[in-house]
């Protein structure tokens, strides 16, 4: 049932493996000695410290992914996974705070811009410029047809003006750049033709930013809401100067986001269990540590089984990618599945830490806060089911 897998790109060979070796051993110091401790602030100030941010540009945190011609680190798939896994052991507002650079504004460049785009954009985000992603709107999420933002020509120009509202906007309050999806036709087109891509500077006039949200968790991940009233942009804003390709270039980034999250989340399990090893090897009941129970063991050893699955899923996904493989199904099923299991490993962390979890002391109900968002966004586990049935049985046909 299996069709060949096609290749859609030339492989990427990334940075020198010993060179990226050596800086994943770094910043995996760096993430335990600086930014685990450092996440008592964060949750108080529900914001990460500019000293922290300013580390992380120097770092060349913001432009792993840039080419790097351009200023960037030119990591591959396979790297970037592993520096968002590294980075996701933290508070998830580390990896929020750049990932949109490196996982879909990035990748978008990559797809779809011109080359005096990328001569543009590509540096600013590598020194660190916030970009975020604009395609969900309060009528719309993964619906494009129901897009209600809207492009239109400016008459007194060869630009562009738009009109809209994004919703749910990772880094909107603090971004530089936005990639604003827009329809471009009023009449829905097929393969989402209707639908183009827009780089806007936020200080553009008309721009305006809604007040963050208050969320469950992820303190310091900031979202809200972008506003686009009479936005006039120059004609050069289009992405790859031409129009009804903007979901095509949405759909190709968001599977570089949807590795993002899977690797996050696996990374975030990881941290959630190696808190319930510790505490239950220093919770002692009935005169001994409650790591010695049978069905304490039982909930570490399925919550190890599952991370590791969702390690291995990361590393053929990611191989797949710098190969240059369609990985369009594949990131869809890491994503889902690495995000359930997270879901899983911290529910039974909580368990795990009994009446305990449950306190605001503790970290155990701040995992399990924190993880819920990663079954939602860059797409909920029942749309990516949507989407990997119609995959599966598109190429059933193809091949009967």
């Amino acid at each position: 049932m299996n069709a060949p897998a096609t290749l859609s790109a030339p492989a990427n060979s990334g940075m020198d493996e010993e060179t990226f070796e050596q800086f994943a051993e770094q910043l995996t110091r760096y993430v335990r000695e600086r930014l685990v401790p450092a996440e008592p602030q964060v949750i108080a100030d529900d914001r990460i410290p500019d000293a922290i941010v300013n580390e992380m540009r120097e770092m060349g945190l913001f432009g792993l992914s840039v080419p790097e011609e351009y200023g960037g680190a030119g990591l591959n798939m396979t790297q970037y996974a592993r520096v968002v896994n590294i980075m996701a052991y933290a508070a998830p507002a580390y990896r929020s705070i750049f990932s949109i650079n490196v996982g879909m504004f990035a990748s978008a460049l990559k797809n779809g811009a011109t080359e005096a785009q990328k001569a543009e954009w590509y540096p600013k985000i590598a020194e660190g410029r916030i970009a975020c992603f604009g395609l969900t709107e309060p009528g719309s999420g993964s619906d494009s047809a129901a897009m209600a933002t809207t492009a239109v020509p400016d008459p007194d120009g060869n630009g562009w003006i738009l009109n809209g509202t994004k919703r749910y906007i990772t880094n909107a309050p603090h971004a530089d750049v936005a990639l604003i999806m827009a329809r471009t036709s009023k009449e829905a087109l097929p393969k989402n033709a209707h639908v183009s891509a827009f780089i806007v500077p936020m200080d553009t006039p008309g721009v305006s930013v809604g007040k963050p949200d208050k969320k469950m968790g992820q303190s310091g991940s900031h979202i809200s809401d972008i506003m686009l009233d009479d936005v006039r942009v120059p004609g050069d804003a289009l992405l790859g100067g031409e129009t009804g390709k903007g979901f095509v270039f949405a759909m190709k980034s968001l599977d570089n986001g949807r590795i993002s999250v899977g690797a996050a989340a696996t990374g975030y399990a990881r941290r959630a269990l190696d808190s319930a090893l510790r505490y239950a090897n220093e919770r002692k009941a009935f005169g001994e540590p409650i790591a010695n129970f049978q069905l304490i063991q039982q909930m570490l050893a399925d919550s190890e089984i599952e991370i590791y699955a969702a390690e291995s899923m990361m590393a053929d996904v990611t191989a797949r990618a710098d190969r240059g493989e369609n990985i369009l199904v594949k990131a869809a099923a890491f994503k889902v599945f690495a995000s359930e299991m997270c879901g899983r490993v911290v529910d039974r962390v909580v368990q795990v830490y009994g009446g305990a979890g449950y306190l605001a002391e503790y970290d155990a109900e701040r995992f399990f806060r924190d993880a819920r968002i990663y079954r939602i966004y860059e797409g909920t586990t029942q749309i990516l089911q949507l989407q990997i049935a119609k995959h599966m049985l598109r190429e059933w046909r193809e091949n009967v």
